[in-house]
């Protein structure tokens, strides 16, 4: 049966398609788009329904809103919003029993709790956490901007890249309360924008300055320690901040081991390359002791390159470029190391992220 796959946008929809593995060369197509409201941009599944998703409105009375959809057909339909707490929510994500959204503009974090059943969001969150900080670059960097909610894999705390603090927060609930309890400092100007965490170990991409850092991220109260730090491109501009516009990291996926990929791997997407062959996606190798690699570059075809994402068996990847190009599916080779084009579709508008629904 063929895959259904969300697209965040920024739009005021978003898209279902469906790719096809079945037929030969595979393909991806429309099948539906639910009108939600103003830019859609990030998508987060529900914990324990797998029909349901969460979406946030980057706008200054930032909304979220819960969306069901029917895993055969891939049609939705809102079943709830809420306010997120703050202005222009960029990312969410469940942690436990909570819906946690990051405010870009606002600086702060909404934390709702979810219900066990439908309609699941309260109208608004229960607590707001802001942050205070700014750094170097002041068209980007005047004041706190929350930019993911990061959730660390032991259960016990979440991370949120500041990428106005150059920071990343470390928060860890106390009662029914999520408390700031530490922070990891980047280098001024880097801008933190999204991190994976695999084992104890941290990787950040840093916006601003296109690079890309490992941290060993002990528990709290303990304090992280620097490993190593990658440019995210091979030939990157001394100067990135002057360029207009100018170049931008944006999203970082780690890939699970297995036995058809032995070999773990980060992919990282650049943006806005004035490259007719479009936007880099950076693919890293990470070694002992946190060392990080970069191993290949794929001239991606895209504009403005954002989200990505992999199926559950990590064989495909789903891009798109958010000012042009469309979105492309690739299937993972050489153990990972490279990418192949198998299935591209022109028109989807503004792609921003993805989501693989889950088989019914």
């Amino acid at each position: 049966m063929p895959r259904k796959i969300l697209v965040a946008s920024y739009t005021s929809n978003v898209t279902t398609l469906s790719f096809d593995t079945a037929v030969s060369p595979p393909s991806l197509s429309v099948v539906s788009s639910l009108e939600v409201g103003h830019h859609p941009s990030w998508i987060a599944p529900h914990s324990s329904d797998t029909s349901v998703v969460f979406t946030a409105h980057e706008q200054a009375d930032g909304m979220v809103k819960a969306l069901r959809f029917d895993l055969n057909t891939g049609q939705g339909k809102v079943i709830a919003e809420a306010s997120s707490g703050g202005a222009d929510p960029c990312h969410l994500v469940v942690s436990g029993d909570d819906l946690i959204a990051a405010n870009y503009a606002g600086g702060n974090v909404g934390i709702l709790p979810l219900s066990s059943s439908p309609p699941y969001l309260p109208s608004k969150p229960s607590q707001v956490i802001s942050f205070t900080g700014s750094g170097p670059i002041i068209s980007r960097q005047e004041a706190s901007h929350p930019h993911q909610v990061l959730v660390n894999p032991n259960g016990k705390e979440v991370l949120i890249p500041d990428l106005g603090a150059d920071k990343l927060w470390r928060l860890e609930k106390d009662g029914s309360k999520w408390v700031v309890k530490g922070q990891v400092n980047m280098q001024p100007g880097g801008g933190p924008r999204h991190g994976v965490i695999l084992g104890e170990t941290l990787y950040t991409l840093l916006e601003l300055s296109n690079t890309l850092t490992s941290h060993i991220l002990p528990p709290l109260p303990e304090q992280p320690v620097a490993l190593d730090v990658a440019t995210t491109l091979s030939d990157p501009p001394n100067n990135p901040a002057d360029i207009d516009p100018p170049p931008l990291s944006a999203e970082i996926l780690s890939a699970t081991v297995s036995s058809a990929y032995p070999t773990p791997y980060l992919y990282v997407t650049n943006r806005n390359d004035p490259s007719p062959e479009g936007d880099i996606l950076s693919i890293f190798e990470m070694g002992g002791a946190g060392s990080i690699k970069l191993v290949r570059e794929i001239r991606t075809g895209l504009n403005h390159l954002r989200g990505i994402a992999l199926d559950e068996e990590g064989r495909y990847l789903i891009a798109g470029g958010t000012f042009g190009g469309g979105v492309k599916m690739f299937e993972r080779v050489d153990g990972g190391k490279d990418l192949k084009e198998i299935a591209y579709l022109k028109d989807v508008e503004r792609p921003t992220g993805f989501y693989w629904l889950s088989t019914a």
